[in-house]
């Protein structure tokens, strides 16, 4: 039996990362409607019964009259999570928002050889995007307003 050793190299698919994009613009459209009239910010709670799980923090940190940059983190999360931090470029004109930055690393590259230094997936990018559309859907779903404490 022969072992073939070489994995075939990573590729882009542009239609799939184009398509989280644009659904990504969407969720985000739908959760912060006036984001490009002024800086806003929203707070969306995650709960289970009376134990709230995390609140979703959406905050405009930027508006230009073409782009918004939003900053996406999750609140109150559980001790022994991570706390997922993302920010993320809106493209209002092309109807599209990008993972542009995640923790600390920003500017994130197509592909990533592997393995690598920053030990990046070679699809690190597409993940982000997906990961941000399976987060900002959740919170459609399952999420309401934070209530604010009297």
């Amino acid at each position: 039996m022969v072992v073939n050793l070489l994995r075939e190299r990573y590729r882009v698919d542009l239609i799939e990362l184009q398509a989280a994009c644009e659904a990504n613009y969407a969720r985000l459209m739908r959760l912060l409607p006036d984001m490009r009239e002024a800086s806003c910010a929203r707070r969306v709670a995650l709960s289970q019964g009376e134990l709230l799980l995390g609140v979703l923090s959406l905050e405009v940190l930027e508006t230009c009259p073409y782009t918004s940059t939003v900053r996406v983190r999750q609140e109150h999360s559980l001790p022994w999570l991570p706390v997922p931090q993302l920010e993320v470029r809106v493209y209002h004109d092309a109807r599209m928002a990008e993972v542009t930055g995640a923790q600390n690393a920003r500017r994130f590259r197509s592909i990533y050889p592997y393995p690598n230094a920053a030990m990046h997936q070679p699809d690190e990018k597409s993940q982000l995007n997906l990961f941000l559309g399976e987060w900002l859907s959740h919170c459609l779903a399952c999420g309401h307003e934070l209530e604010p404490v009297v």
